[in-house]
C-alpha cells in the first residue's frame, strides 16, 4: 500500500462515516419531528435524557427499536467514532507501509483520544 491509496481510502471513510451519521440523524429527527409535532416547548425547565440513553447499550437498543432520540444519539456516536476510525486505520496502514515512526505517532493519537472519550465528564 502507498501514500496516495492510504490517503483515497482514509478519505472515503471520513465522507462515508459522516455521511451516514448525517442521514440517521436526519432521519431520527424527522421521526421526532412527525412523532412530537404538536407537543408544546417548555423552555423553563430542563429534563435530561433517559438512563437508556446514556450508555453505548441503551443507545444501540434505542436506535434498533427506532426510537427517534435514539437514532439521533446513535447518529451522533457514529459521527464521533469516525475520526477515531481514521486514526485506527492509518495506524494500520502505516503499520503496513512499515513507517515505524507514523505507526507509533497514529497510536499515541489514537491512546489520547480513547482516553478523552472514556474520562471526558
Amino acid at each position: 500500500m502507498d501514500d496516495r491509496r492510504l490517503e483515497i481510502i482514509i478519505g472515503q471513510l471520513l465522507r462515508a462515516g459522516v455521511l451516514l451519521a448525517a442521514a440517521i440523524v436526519l432521519a431520527g429527527g424527522g421521526l421526532y419531528l412527525a412523532q412530537n409535532h404538536s407537543a408544546t416547548a417548555h423552555f423553563h425547565t430542563f429534563r435530561m435524557e433517559g438512563e437508556d440513553l446514556r450508555t453505548l447499550g441503551g443507545i444501540i437498543r434505542s436506535a434498533a427499536h427506532l426510537h427517534s432520540a435514539g437514532l439521533i444519539q446513535f447518529g451522533l456516536l457514529l459521527l464521533i467514532a469516525t475520526p477515531v476510525a481514521r486514526v485506527v486505520f492509518a495506524a494500520v496502514g502505516f503499520h503496513m507501509e512499515r513507517d515505524r515512526l507514523y505507526t507509533v505517532v497514529s497510536l499515541i493519537v489514537l491512546a489520547v483520544l480513547v482516553f478523552s472519550l472514556m474520562h471526558a465528564t
